[in-house]
């Protein structure tokens, strides 16, 4: 239990401050242990107190090159302890996807600063919870970390409303992700551009992948660097300059309008056929049943989806160099499936690096 408890902990990399002060001006106050200027900086432009619209977002999240970053900015009141600051945000940086336990976290170290205006007590809290899992304060609310399984994070989108807004169209989003393709979501309001593509990576639930998610990406030369070096994700902008960019995507979602567009180089993997119409319906019936909740209709498509890996069982071998997994080519040519579902099972086989090289 010790054990499981001090792997949980050492999740959490570091904890930060920025403050907006009353001349307007947004500065990195504080952080425990120190950072790089690169994350400093990716953290500043996260933040929603360097944003021009002077918008205001309780709680952001997203990942940089493997570290999730989770921010939680909060305006002050005249009651304050803190008298020449009129925003700031706890910015906590981790190895692990959950939102959930993050802003919870974070919620709590903003009540203590707003308390003391000092950064000794948000110190111990980060300390104890990353050492015990637990922080526990009578007026501030208590922690504990292990209330918050990442199962749960993995499960807290809802596929239901990407279906209902979508319908049949969700198809091409499962099979972008099946084959392990890039998709980039616009919308212009961050909250529905976290909430939509965190949810999208259950799709592929037999992977139970969140590493492909980039939930807040700015148009920036070092992020997008960073982003091209992954061979598939799901990423989000709030700039629709991004449209614009068809080198960083080939399924563009629209969630504005509701538009979901392949890009021509990605239209020769992603043509559709019979077995697409099969999942494309299987997931509608599922996700329209009023009984169903979102975990069941994640079973449902991952079960369509190990049907999908059984129908390539019989086409696959073992390769004599180091008893690799291989798709036997010849073999799925000869059982003359419809041309698109063998193009299909071709394309998942390079994505589950199958092929022979």
């Amino acid at each position: 239990m010790a054990a499981a408890e001090a792997a949980d902990t050492q999740l959490m990399l570091g904890v930060g401050l920025i403050e907006k002060d009353t001349n307007g001006e947004v500065l990195w106050v504080w952080c425990y242990p120190s950072t790089t200027a690169v994350l400093r900086n990716l953290l500043l432009r996260k933040c929603c107190l360097t944003d021009e619209r002077k918008l205001l977002h309780p709680f952001v999240f997203g990942q940089y090159r493997r570290t999730w970053f989770y921010i939680t900015t909060v305006e002050v009141p005249d009651s304050s302890a803190l008298k020449k600051v009129t925003h700031f945000s706890i910015v906590l940086t981790a190895k692990d996807f959950n939102p959930e336990k993050y802003a919870a976290f974070t919620r709590i170290l903003c009540r203590m600063y707003l308390k003391h205006g000092s950064p000794v007590k948000m110190m111990e809290s980060y300390i104890a919870v990353l050492t015990k899992g637990i922080c526990q304060s009578e007026e501030n609310g208590s922690f504990l970390s292990k209330d918050f399984d990442a199962r749960k994070a993995y499960l807290a989108g809802s596929i239901k409303d990407i279906v209902a807004q979508f319908g049949m169209e969700t198809v091409i989003l499962h099979t972008a992700l099946m084959l392990k393709k890039r998709i980039v979501v616009y919308h212009p309001k961050i909250d529905a551009v976290q909430e939509f593509t965190r949810t999208l990576p259950a799709l592929v639930w037999h992977r139970q992948d969140w590493t492909i998610l980039h939930s807040y990406v700015h148009l920036n030369a070092d992020e997008l660097e960073a982003l091209q070096m992954c061979s598939g994700y799901v990423a989000g902008f709030v700039d629709l300059e991004v449209s614009n960019r068809p080198d960083l995507y080939d399924v563009f979602v629209n969630l504005a309008d509701s538009e979901i567009s392949i890009s021509p180089l990605a239209k020769e993997a992603m043509t559709m056929g019979k077995l697409h119409k099969e999942i494309g319906q299987l997931i509608v019936q599922s996700a329209e049943d009023p009984e169903k909740s979102d975990s069941q209709v994640i079973q449902d498509i991952a079960l369509k989806t190990k049907e999908i890996f059984t129908n390539l069982a019989p086409f696959s071998e073992v390769s004599g160099d180091g008893g690799k997994v291989v798709l036997n080519f010849e073999a799925l040519k000869q059982k003359r499936f419809p041309p698109a579902t063998e193009n299909f099972l071709y394309h998942l086989a390079a994505a589950e690096q199958m092929l022979k090289t």
